[in-house]
């Protein structure tokens, strides 16, 4: 058995996902293959990748694409990027419907096993607040994504695309002035 298929076939949250307001059971979605150039560590799936079964379907993979501007064919390429998230399964949400946070677990098992399997990449985009913690130890988000040029073009910082994050990219207009060019280039230029 390979290493996806280890990481499709893990139960290690069922009693933690039967446990939320969701009551769900694990599926992992793996989305990478040796040979990748662009790397793309999200937070974790939500519940439209966790009934479809491929990351970013949903309204943030939409405005996520629309960054990097790429299309949904070169997005889904796993031989040119790959996608692996901080968990690799939804957390359900709470009793209040909010989003659980990734459980560590998740990362404490796969993410260096995962990582080592991808010699070849040249560009990784940290989504979120838990990625960018994991991969650069901040706490706050707008403070990383301003000091993007701290860490390009090896690694961008980026907010989560979610449409909860609209006030905050009104508030910062130079992510789209500024750094979504610079980053629509480097991805040209690294899948070319």
């Amino acid at each position: 058995m390979g290493l996806i298929d280890e990481i499709r076939s893990c139960r290690l949250c069922e009693d933690r996902f039967a446990a939320t307001a969701t009551a769900h059971a694990p599926r992992p979605v793996a989305w990478f293959r040796p040979g990748a150039r662009l790397l793309i560590v999200g937070q974790a799936p939500g519940a439209r990748v966790h009934e479809s079964g491929r990351p970013f379907t949903d309204p943030s993979g939409d405005r996520l694409r629309d960054w990097m501007g790429v299309d949904e064919a070169t997005f889904y390429d796993r031989d040119r990027i790959a996608i692996l998230p901080m968990a690799f399964c939804f957390p359900g949400y709470n009793d209040k419907g909010s989003d659980l946070p990734p459980p560590p677990v998740c990362a404490r098992t796969w993410r260096e096993k995962a990582m080592a399997t991808l010699k070849d990449v040249e560009v990784t985009l940290l989504v979120g607040g838990y990625s960018q913690k994991w991969h650069l130890g901040t706490k706050n988000v707008t403070e990383a994504v301003r000091g993007w040029r701290d860490h390009a073009p090896a690694r961008y910082p980026l907010p989560h695309p979610s449409w909860r994050n609209t006030a905050w990219l009104r508030k910062n207009p130079w992510f789209e002035a500024e750094l979504l060019p610079d980053l629509r280039q480097t991805i040209k230029d690294v899948l070319r």
